[in-house]
């Protein structure tokens, strides 16, 4: 699905009429009119950014000169003369994002505005050495690259999304636990030196995070958690329309979060409830979790060693319950309310409005989440007596952490920012 751009979910940021500042004020009228998909009028900008009349000008000239920017029709039905939109000229940038996941890796090309012009997946050889694994990523995103048909020069990095923790002054992934033998790998600067882009590197939670902030898929206050369900879980948050990082680059990791999973009433026509073994939210979530108790309750034979195969098992347990196998609805059911659990946590910690799920797994486990976590989260919340707390999947669909990781480069590239000031200047 592609990254569009809605309303601005938080306060637009202001530029300065300063003459010193005029790059970042160029990077604040950009990000204002790609929040605007339909187009803004120049003295729309004006008043969004604060800028004079002239200085807003004088920017829509060069971002029309640097092929950023494009006029697109005329703005009728106002009084005065009909003002010129301007909007994203869709060829003016692109990004390549990648999701370097413990089962599928999965490539993406978005142009400007954030729509997916290419994609491709395939399957990490788990038993290759990283040197060997990052050296077919850097052939995977040529190869796309080329198919896509942008223009290279055009493409201003590379992002990469992968299992935290990361360290992301090195930019590197510090032993994983869903990605054995990937040891203090130097991802981001190999990955350069191969690709010849620019790379920038993050947890595939922060960069679904970040896609959804880019699709405007964050309102009210911007404060939301995006939690991501894949072969580990974790957690993505947004704190006044911001991706929050934390000191190091790893905030969210909330496998450790003890929670508790649906008590044996919780099933098919029972109330779900809270009231299982407490453990860690991280076992509790694991697919590989998820598929053995299915085995266990007798719903099939399943290989639980391989990666991929469990990913298929879970597939087939999910369409189990989709097809209204009480013992998998109920399997399904107690996983919702574990992470329910968890996610009260976190709304109360942080007064948070928005819950927002994404992911590989999401697609398969909407229906059951959706009908157990809204609920137990509103209902425990306890600011849900203040404001609603809105629960709901990503606008962006099962690639959220690829088309994030291309949002990292665009964002690096296009977002203005308190460090682009002040590195400028």
């Amino acid at each position: 699905m592609p990254v569009q751009a809605g309303p601005p979910s938080v306060t637009a940021r202001r530029g300065s009429n300063s003459p010193r500042v005029g790059d970042y004020n160029q990077v604040v009228v950009l990000e204002a009119i790609r929040r605007h998909g339909e187009g803004l009028s120049r003295v729309e900008l004006s008043a969004s950014t604060g800028l004079s009349a002239q200085a807003v000008s004088n920017i829509c000239r060069r971002l029309i000169d640097e092929g950023l920017v494009v006029e697109a029709g005329k703005l009728a039905g106002r009084p005065g003369k009909p003002r010129t939109l301007l909007r994203l000229d869709p060829a003016g940038g692109s990004a390549v994002g990648v999701h370097l996941d413990p089962a599928v890796m999965t490539f993406v090309v978005l142009d400007l505005t954030g729509r997916v012009v290419a994609r491709s997946d395939r399957a990490l050889p788990t038993t290759a050495a990283p040197e060997r694994v990052l050296a077919q990523i850097a052939e995977d995103v040529a190869a796309l690259v080329a198919a896509s048909g942008v223009d290279r020069e055009r493409i201003v990095g590379l992002g990469v999304a992968a299992p935290g923790p990361v360290d992301s002054a090195a930019g590197a992934l510090i032993h994983p636990p869903n990605l054995p033998g990937w040891e203090r790998v130097g991802v981001r600067d190999a990955l350069a030196a191969a690709a010849g882009l620019p790379v920038l590197l993050d947890k595939d939670v922060v960069a679904a995070a970040v896609a959804e902030v880019w699709a405007g898929g964050v309102g009210g206050s911007g404060n939301a958690v995006l939690v991501y369900l894949g072969t580990g879980v974790g957690a993505g948050l947004v704190l006044r329309g911001e991706v929050h990082r934390g000191a190091s680059g790893n905030a969210g990791e909330v496998g450790n979060l003890l929670t508790r999973s649906g008590g044996p009433g919780t099933g098919p026509g029972g109330p779900a409830r809270a009231d299982g073994p407490l453990g860690r939210l991280g076992d509790l979530c694991a697919p590989r979790t998820v598929v053995r108790t299915a085995r266990e309750l007798g719903l099939g034979r399943w290989d639980l060693a391989d990666p991929l195969a469990v990913d298929s098992a879970l597939t087939d347990v999910c369409a189990l319950a989709a097809a209204g196998d009480p013992a998998a609805e109920g399997l399904l059911e107690r996983w919702a309310v574990a992470v329910a659990g968890a996610v009260t946590d976190l709304v109360d910690l942080l007064d948070l409005e928005q819950v927002v799920f994404g992911g590989p797994l999401w697609s398969r486990v909407e229906g059951a989440f959706l009908r157990v976590v809204p609920g137990l989260v509103q209902a425990s919340a306890v600011a849900g007596a203040i404001h609603p707390v809105t629960v709901r999947g990503t606008r962006i669909g099962a690639d959220v952490a690829a088309v994030g990781a291309a949002c990292l480069a665009l964002d690096e590239a296009f977002s203005p920012s308190s460090t682009t000031l002040l590195l400028r200047h």
